[in-house]
């Protein structure tokens, strides 16, 4: 087992606006790592006001009619997290001689092969001393990182009445701004592909440049889903003098919330890719950085910067976790939907709760509900689906559209407006009416429009449920985004449980059933492939084709290195390799059988 960096060797990704909105206050004390969306700055401003009154801090709202309100409601939601972490983990390091205490939990829950667990168990045995052991404790005990996440496609343009606002005030510039005002030494997430004017932006705060030792205050970690994305990226951000401290590498479908499809690149390739080419990403990019630095007379490290490889979507078990870290000498991996069923940790509301015990596969899959126009993992019953459904029923589809997050298409006026919203889907609908077409078409096309849901409300409400937050206008529900995963976790978890589950001393999934996480991502995307082969075969065309070619390619070839992967490996999952194998037959049987239509020659 390589050598621990953090506590642990898992984390908890991001999940929806609210579900880990307060995850630090709840687990880094116990030096676990989770990431706070700083999208929605009205759910985080609420927060802010609970908490500072749960944690006794002195609270002062801040009104939208205060300039650059969204960054600053950032800032300091973030400041109150980080003030709460480390008094709690503070008390945490006293409390060593109580019995049955915050810090035994800590201890408890480390992997038995964390080099800090077994300094302690020698620290003890060998000193007698308060002193000493408080000395070690002091040295050696750390929280867990509050890191953030920004979606950079969430970039909308703001106004001041008819006035446009500059760039800076754009949505994910504004919350970039209240993280980088913040007092947090963490990290900042990047998902959803490259938005240049956002990168050049990091410029503007010191605290994302190296030292002459090497250190960067606030860190960044690029989400990508293959190699080539994560090297376009880091040299771009290389030029400009900075360091991507991580790569997160997410499975384009067996995740949760949006669903990045990739071309048929499938998670183990890609992480073989990164294992093979890990030192030379290193060199190229770093190189860049220092030529940058240079030109910009900044501090320059005396030696190469770290660099993290992190993984994340769709493991499920000790097995597959122990395999990630050894196989491709991973840092940390991401256990995201599993911990929706643990309260200590995330936060969801008790309805939702019951509901994602009983789902099952069927009650788990990729929905057109998204605004983005993105691929979004939907749970079947949700409340924020029951509640749409009866508002299309009753002829009053959409939203009122109170928090404008996705609004990114425009309207008539070149006004920002969502295509989930009230307005755009009865202007929508009245032009389809008009078109006179047969009703099957009608209603297919009436459903597509129809389908998007309020998202900025949904992905929220938990919160204001579980903490009785004042809460304005038509009521959305609940929306959420749980990987297919979620079908193998059946009941509520402790913490305790959960950690337990993740290192291997228990097990709290009751199925045999559960495929392989390679296994499932590979027949996930042999679906996704063929429903796009269906999709495209009335507008077939040369771009299509190259298209469908390239990803039945890249899926054989997937295939074929997971072939010799199970073939040359011990024994290491839950299920055997011969196994393994039959299901990769199978399922390079069925690949085979979804033909891609040839286009005539003219």
């Amino acid at each position: 087992m390589q050598k621990q960096k953090n506590p642990h060797s898992f984390h908890i990704p991001v999940m929806g606006l609210a579900f880990t909105l307060d995850s630090p206050i709840k687990i880094a004390k116990y030096g676990i790592s989770s990431v706070i969306s700083i999208v929605d700055d009205v759910i985080v401003e609420k927060m802010n006001e609970y908490y500072s009154n749960k944690f006794e801090i002195p609270f002062k709202a801040i009104s939208t009619k205060v300039e650059d309100y969204r960054a600053k409601r950032i800032t300091s939601y973030l400041n109150t997290v980080d003030s709460i972490v480390n008094n709690t983990f503070e008390n945490l390091k006293k409390s060593f001689e109580e019995k049955s205490s915050e810090f035994d939990k800590y201890i408890e829950m480390l992997p038995d092969f964390s080099e800090i667990k077994q300094s302690f168990v020698n620290t003890i045995q060998h000193n007698s001393l308060k002193e000493d052991v408080s000395n070690w404790i002091e040295n050696h005990l750390k929280p867990g990182s509050i890191d953030v996440n920004i979606m950079t496609k969430l970039d909308k343009a703001n106004f001041k009445g008819k006035e446009k606002l500059p760039t800076e005030f754009n949505d994910a510039h504004a919350a970039l701004r209240g993280f980088a005002n913040s007092n947090l030494e963490s990290s900042i997430v990047l998902s959803a592909g490259m938005n240049p004017r956002l990168y050049a932006y990091f410029e503007s705060f010191n605290d994302f440049f190296p030292d002459e030792q090497g250190n960067i205050k606030k860190k960044i970690i690029l989400k990508v889903s293959d190699y080539r994305s994560a090297l376009i990226q880091g040299k771009f951000l290389a030029k400009k003098g900075l360091w991507v401290s991580e790569y997160r590498i997410e499975s384009g479908l067996n995740c949760g919330g949006h669903a990045f499809a990739s071309d048929g690149y499938l998670l183990g390739p890609i992480l073989e890719e990164f294992k093979g080419n890990k030192n030379a990403l290193i060199d190229d990019v770093h190189s860049i950085l220092i030529n940058a630095l240079e030109t910009k007379g900044k501090a320059i490290p005396a030696s190469k910067l770290d660099l993290n490889i992190t993984v994340q979507g769709g493991v499920g078990n000790s097995k597959e976790q122990e395999f990630l870290l050894d196989n491709y000498n991973i840092d940390s991996v991401g256990w995201g939907t599993p911990f929706l069923l643990v309260p200590e940790a995330t936060t969801v509301d008790s309805e939702t709760i019951e509901t994602l015990k009983k789902a099952t596969e069927k009650d788990l899959f990729l929905s057109n509900v998204s605004p983005l126009g993105v691929p979004f993992n939907s749970l079947k019953n949700s409340t924020n689906e029951i509640i749409k459904n009866n508002r299309i029923e009753n002829n009053k589809a959409g939203s009122s559209c109170p928090k404008k997050f996705l609004a990114l298409s425009l309207d008539s006026k070149g006004r920002p407006i969502c295509t989930a919203s009230k307005k755009y889907q009865t202007q929508q609908l009245e032009e389809l009416s008009l078109e006179n077409l047969e009703q099957t078409i009608f209603e297919a096309k009436s459903k597509q429009i129809t389908d998007k849901t309020c998202l900025c409300e949904g992905l929220a409400n938990a919160a204001v449920i579980n903490y009785n937050m004042p809460h304005k206008g038509e009521d959305q529900g609940v929306a959420i985004c749980p990987g297919p995963n979620m079908a193998y976790f059946s009941k509520e978890l402790s913490l305790k449980e959960m950690v337990s589950h993740i290192y291997g001393k228990s097990n709290v999934v009751s199925t045999t059933s559960r495929p392989h996480m390679f296994i499932k991502e590979l027949s996930m995307y042999v679906d996704y492939f063929s429903n796009k082969v269906e999709e495209f075969k009335d507008t077939f065309s040369k771009k299509q084709e190259k298209y469908l070619n390239t990803f039945k390619n890249n899926l054989n070839d997937g295939i074929e290195y997971y072939q010799i992967l199970f073939s040359n490996t011990l024994n290491n999952f839950e299920v055997s390799n011969d196994q393994l194998l039959l299901e990769l037959v199978h399922l390079k049987n069925e690949l085979f059988e979804i033909k891609i239509p040839i286009l005539e020659k003219v």
